[in-house]
Formats: C-alpha cells, sequence, structure tokens
C-alpha cells in the first residue's frame, strides 16, 4: 500500500498502544516514519520490527513535558528526513483522581504531558512543515474530551482543552496548507487495558463487562485508531480539518439509564 508514500511522520508514544499501531500502519502505508517516545528502549525495538534495515524508520528518545527532549527530536527528525508531512500527538498519561484529592503535582503532570505535551512537540515541528509546504496534524483524545466519568480528574480537564487546541490551530493554518483534527478513542485494548483487567480476581469477567458496555459486545482494536490516523494524515482527507472522529463502537451515544 502506498497511502502516505514520499511522507515523513512523526508518532510520539510510539513504543507501544495505540502509537505503536499507529506506527506500524504508516510503514505500512509506505511513509518514513520517527517513533519518538520516552522509552528509548521500547521505541528502538519497535523501530527494529517494523523496519528490520532502518531505513525508513528512525527511534527517538523524547519526553514531550520537557522542551530540551522535544528540541532534540525536531532536529533528529531534520537531519535524518527532513521536512516533516505527518505529525501525530499520541504521547499521554493517565492521571485519575477525585477533584479534592488531587494535589498540584497530579495536576501539573497531567497538563504538561497531555496537553502542554502537544502544543510543544507542534510548536517545535510546525515551522518545519509549513516551510515544506503543509501538512496534517492528528491528535489523540479521547471521549474524556467530550465526556465526564467521575473520579479520573483531572484528565478530562486536559482533554477538553485538547480538542480546542485542535480546532484553534486547524483554524490558524488552514490556509497555509496544515489540516489538524483529532481522533478520540473510548476504551481500546491496548496492553495498558489488559493490565487493569488482570489486576481483577476474575481478569476474564472484568474484559467481558467491559466487552457488553458497548454496542458491538466488543472494543476497539488499536489497529482502528491507526487506520483512522492513516486517512486523516493523507491525501484522501483533505478538507477535514478542526474536528475530531470518535471511535468508541457508538457508546457515547449509548442511552444509559
Amino acid at each position: 500500500m502506498d497511502r502516505l508514500a514520499d511522507k515523513t511522520a512523526i508518532v510520539t508514544g510510539a513504543a507501544r498502544g495505540i502509537g505503536a499501531a499507529i506506527a506500524e500502519a504508516f510503514v505500512a502505508e509506505g511513509a518514513k516514519v520517527v517513533l519518538a517516545d520516552i522509552d528509548a528502549e521500547g521505541a528502538e525495538a519497535r523501530a527494529a520490527a517494523l523496519d528490520p534495515g532502518g531505513e525508513r524508520t528512525l527511534a527517538v528518545a523524547c519526553d514531550v513535558a520537557d522542551g530540551a527532549s522535544v528540541a532534540r527530536l525536531a532536529g533528529a527528525v531534520a537531519e535524518r528526513f527532513g521536512a516533516p508531512h505527518i505529525l501525530v500527538n499520541n504521547a499521554g498519561i493517565n492521571v485519575f483522581a477525585e477533584p479534592l484529592d488531587s494535589t498540584d503535582a497530579d495536576w501539573a503532570r497531567c497538563m504538561a504531558v497531555d496537553l502542554e505535551g502537544v502544543w510543544r512537540v507542534t510548536r517545535a515541528l510546525l515551522p518545519a512543515m509549513l516551510e515544506g509546504g503543509g501538512g496534517a496534524v492528528v491528535n489523540i483524545a479521547s471521549t474524556h474530551s467530550f465526556s465526564i466519568i467521575p473520579g479520573t480528574f483531572p484528565y478530562p480537564v486536559a482533554k477538553h482543552g485538547l480538542l480546542g487546541l485542535t480546532r484553534s490551530l486547524g483554524i490558524e493554518f488552514a490556509a497555509r496548507g496544515v489540516r489538524v483534527n483529532a481522533i478520540a478513542p473510548g476504551y481500546v485494548e491496548t496492553e495498558l487495558a489488559c493490565a487493569y483487567w488482570d489486576g481483577f480476581d476474575d481478569p476474564e469477567a472484568e474484559r467481558r463487562k467491559t466487552y457488553e458496555m458497548h454496542p458491538p459486545q466488543r472494543i476497539c482494536d488499536p489497529r482502528e485508531v491507526a487506520m483512522t490516523a492513516v486517512f486523516l494524515a493523507s491525501d484522501e482527507a483533505p478538507f477535514i480539518n478542526a474536528t475530531c472522529i470518535t471511535i468508541d463502537g457508538g457508546r457515547s451515544v449509548l442511552y444509559h439509564e
């Protein structure tokens, strides 16, 4: 497949989960892919598995909460592949608490990665993307971006802000050839979800309970998020901008008694 042929893409949080699935799909569609992750060894292992020869991938250690680390990422991209065409801001962390139990450190850590980190990476790579003639930014948001689950503060605050950032940047740079969109996954069967189920006495029963919350009686496969990212990053979506695609099997519109 060559839907992303001759394009350079950066995927943050690419060592595992949704980010790894996106990196794999991008490589399969012909892109050169920079896998950025705070887990340098994980990113290197993933890159080696996707591209044993190392010609079309590059693993870069990157902490999106650290400006110097993000600057090194931008420099590594420019040195190896030149101007980027695609940026997927996937790196994120779960910070869940009751609001009055949440500490200043919880708030700062969540915002530094889930909101400010997206802007920090975008700001570092956007100038080169503009100089190269434009491109696509895809932000991995969440159904927490428009719904509130009690006990998950301040995560939904950051994800609501991420939708605002997506819309604002999409409008600001549309006339200069850059589209900015978001994807809002619900439950996704990642390593993190499996680890959560494994914490129960009956992991399979807990897994089944999660499945039954969704109209299709299953949850999302990371590859389903990845293929939506391929679409938004490709030339097949030239007039889709400043919007968000929800991937949750319909759960967010399901009536709950």
